[in-house]
């Protein structure tokens, strides 16, 4: 018989049994990367999580004949219902074997607690903030997955979903780049530098991880204006800039992360991240007391790089600002470093001119995330 219990927060025991269940799925799975366990735990935790600010969520544990055996979140994003004039619960953190009555089961908890708070829609997976990677992933789960920034699942998961009567919202694709055979085209930089001139735009490098922390609110700021109009935006606060910088800036390389200047004012931004998900399989979740070195370590070794967030205000895009970001980005992956793949992650659907110029720049398209809805 399948039970499902609502997890208490106040118990170090049932929250270590919700952390660990996707560390025994995926016991025998090379390309899945742990994630570390003190950011699950901070998720689940009122006081240190900005999303407790206006929202709420709730986690779920599906036990068979006394074994974990799967797990689920529900979340009300209140900022956003707010923004967006919705009445939409999320569903995240889904593990699950492959039992049709388990993922039932959970799922009728999401349900079920929605209902009691007059919510009439359920969406995702979809996190606590919009750094947390979406979907269930549909395509390409052979590949490994890229750091602790997307997600990964078996490849049954979206039988699990569908079943249960959702549908697609929307997709995001990842593209990978083979760097040696990546080239963008000289007119490009040719394009890039005439902007830079004629905008008056600048290239800041950063140096060091207090330079980045002295352009943190003029970052924020162009995050911002640059995804109002996705559909997964709502504005975030303070709190939630300063929560995910600090986040960003631990796992960060200073040399790796660019901002597109005008007069003083961040206009665009690349975030680049050598790939470190070797080292964070060596760590198992734990940075202590020997996880931190295998990362450190594999930061150094990794012929890996990871884009993740990339982007350029609506009013530079016309006037040659996509040359300057792709010229920009071309210099970041390859430069004087020995990478020899890129990946660029998870780039919605709607851009469709980004993918569209990246597909043109010789990206392939190789994994695809998915994130469902199903009215209540």
């Amino acid at each position: 018989m399948i039970n499902v219990e609502k997890v208490d927060r106040s118990s170090k025991s049932q929250v270590r049994r919700f952390i660990d269940i996707p560390f025994s799925l995926y016991a025998d799975c090379p390309q899945w990367v742990p994630p570390l366990r003190r950011d699950v735990r901070t998720k689940l935790d009122r006081e240190k999580h900005p999303f407790y600010q206006r929202s709420e969520a709730d986690f779920f544990i599906a036990t068979e004949d006394g074994r974990d055996v799967g797990r689920i979140a529900a979340l009300e994003n209140g900022r956003f219902n707010e923004y967006h004039g919705t009445r939409q619960a999320q569903f995240y953190l889904f593990e699950c074997v492959d039992d049709q009555r388990v993922a039932d089961a959970l799922f009728q908890q999401v349900f079920d607690w929605a209902r009691s708070r007059d919510l009439n829609q359920v969406v995702g997976p979809k996190g606590f903030s919009p750094f947390d990677g979406y979907g269930i992933q549909v395509e390409g789960t052979e590949h490994r997955q890229m750091m602790m920034m997307m997600n990964y699942n078996h490849d049954y998961y979206p039988r699990l979903v569908e079943t249960l009567g959702f549908e697609k919202e929307v997709d995001f694709v990842s593209t990978y780049f083979r760097l040696p055979d990546f080239n963008v085209p000289e007119r490009v930089h040719r394009i890039a530098e005439r902007v830079k001139e004629r905008r008056s735009l600048s290239v800041h490098h950063f140096k060091s991880k207090l330079d980045l922390h002295r352009w943190k609110e003029r970052i924020g700021a162009a995050y911002e204006r640059t995804f109002t109009d996705n559909w997964e935006y709502y504005p975030l606060t303070r709190r939630d800039i300063d929560f995910v910088f600090n986040e960003l800036v631990l796992a960060a390389n200073p040399r790796f992360i660019k901002v597109i200047v005008h007069d003083d004012d961040v206009v665009g931004f690349i975030f680049g991240f050598p790939d470190v998900s070797r080292g964070l399989q060596r760590a198992n979740g734990r940075l202590f007391p020997f996880g931190i070195f295998h990362i450190l370590l594999d930061a150094r070794r990794t012929n890996w790089i990871c884009l993740n967030g990339m982007g350029i205000l609506p009013q530079y895009q016309g006037l040659g600002g996509n040359a300057l970001l792709y010229s920009e980005m071309a210099k970041t992956v390859q430069g004087d470093f020995d990478f020899e793949h890129a990946e660029l992650t998870q780039v919605a659907e709607s851009a469709v001119q980004m993918r569209r110029d990246l597909i043109n720049l010789g990206a392939q398209p190789y994994k695809n995330h998915r994130v469902y809805r199903r009215s209540l």
